[in-house]
C-alpha cells in the first residue's frame, strides 16, 4: 500500500475546526485584526513525526495567509526539544488553529512512534508488523497513514477491501469451508483470511484452501508447529499471529517464523506526544 495522504484529509480537518469553532472563536476576536504572530513548535520528547499535512490543512482552511515552514517531514525521528515546524500569519488564525493543529500532529506521531517501536523490535526476523480496525472513530484513514509513517503495513482499511473470517463468521456459516467457499464466490480475487484457535482449525483453512490464517492466541510452540506445517504445503498460508502479544514477547512470536503480527495496541493505547506551541506578535 502507498503511504499517499489520505483522500478525507481535508473534510477531516474540516470536521475538527468545526467542532472546536463553531460559529467564531470568541476570545482570538479579542485581538485586533491586524496584529501578526509567529509561532514555533517543539517535541519535548522523542518521537516519529507525522500529521504534517493535517497542519497545513488546519491553517490553510482558517486564514490562507498564514504561512507553515516545516523543518521534519512524516516520518522523521526526532529528539526532544526538535524544532517541528514555525507559522507566521494573522495572530487571530494563529490561535484558533494552535489547538487542532496540535491534535493532529501529536496523535498521529504518538501512533507512528508506537508502530516504529514495534517494527524495531522484530528487526531482522523477516515478519511484518501489522495494524488493526481498533482505530479512532473518523480517523481510521490517518491512523493507517501514520502506521506506515511509522514502518509498519496496513492490515486492511476497512470491510470492503479484505475478507477475515472469525469464529462468529465461521458458527454463523456452518464450518470454515462454508465460509471460504462463500468468501470465494461473493468477492472472487479478494484475500481470504481464516482466525483459527487450534491447530486443528488450522488444517481446516488448509484444505479450504484458504489465502491467510490468524492464529489467534496460540503458544510458542503452537506457532512453531504451525509454521512448520505451513512450509510443506505446496501453496504456503500467509500466517499472521495475533492476540496476547504485548512489546515484551513480540520479538519471540517474530521468530517462530510467522509471517505478520498484528498489534491493535498501536492504534488503540494512543498517548499523545508532548509538544509545546511558543508564540509571539507584533503590530
Amino acid at each position: 500500500m502507498s503511504n499517499s495522504l489520505p483522500p478525507d484529509l481535508a473534510a477531516s480537518v474540516a470536521r475538527a475546526l468545526a467542532e472546536d469553532v463553531g460559529s467564531g472563536d470568541l476570545t482570538a476576536a479579542l485581538v485586533p485584526a491586524e496584529v501578526r504572530g509567529h509561532g514555533r513548535v517543539i517535541s519535548r520528547e522523542a518521537a516519529v513525526i507525522c500529521g504534517t499535512a493535517w497542519v497545513d490543512s488546519v491553517f490553510a482552511q482558517l486564514d490562507p495567509a498564514v504561512r507553515v515552514t516545516w523543518h521534519v517531514a512524516d516520518g522523521n525521528a526526532v529528539v526532544p526539544n526538535a524544532l517541528l515546524f514555525e507559522v507566521q500569519g494573522p495572530a487571530r488564525a494563529l490561535l484558533t488553529g494552535e489547538r487542532t493543529a496540535l491534535n493532529f500532529l501529536q496523535s498521529l506521531s504518538a501512533t507512528a512512534t508506537a508502530a516504529r517501536r514495534y517494527v524495531e523490535a522484530i528487526a531482522g526476523t523477516g515478519c511484518r508488523i501489522l495494524d488493526t480496525r481498533k482505530t479512532i472513530p473518523g480517523l481510521r484513514l490517518a491512523q493507517k497513514y501514520a502506521v506506515r509513517c511509522g514502518g509498519g503495513r496496513n492490515h486492511r482499511l476497512g470491510l470492503y477491501d479484505g475478507i477475515l473470517i472469525k469464529e462468529n463468521h465461521i458458527v454463523a456459516a456452518g464450518s470454515i469451508a462454508a465460509a471460504v467457499a462463500a468468501a470465494r464466490r461473493l468477492a472472487p480475487g479478494v484475500p481470504v483470511e481464516v482466525e483459527v484457535e487450534t491447530l486443528a482449525e488450522l488444517e481446516q483453512a488448509f484444505a479450504a484452501d484458504a489465502d491467510l490464517a490468524l492464529l489467534d492466541e496460540f503458544t510458542l510452540a503452537e506457532l512453531a508447529t504451525a509454521v512448520a506445517r505451513n512450509r510443506e504445503r505446496a501453496r504456503p498460508l500467509g500466517l499472521e499471529a495475533s492476540g496476547g502479544i504485548d512489546f515484551d514477547t513480540i520479538r519471540a512470536v517474530a521468530a517462530t517464523g510467522v509471517d505478520f503480527i498484528s498489534v491493535g495496541a498501536i492504534t488503540k493505547h494512543l498517548r499523545a506526544i508532548d509538544l509545546s506551541m511558543r508564540l509571539s506578535f507584533s503590530g
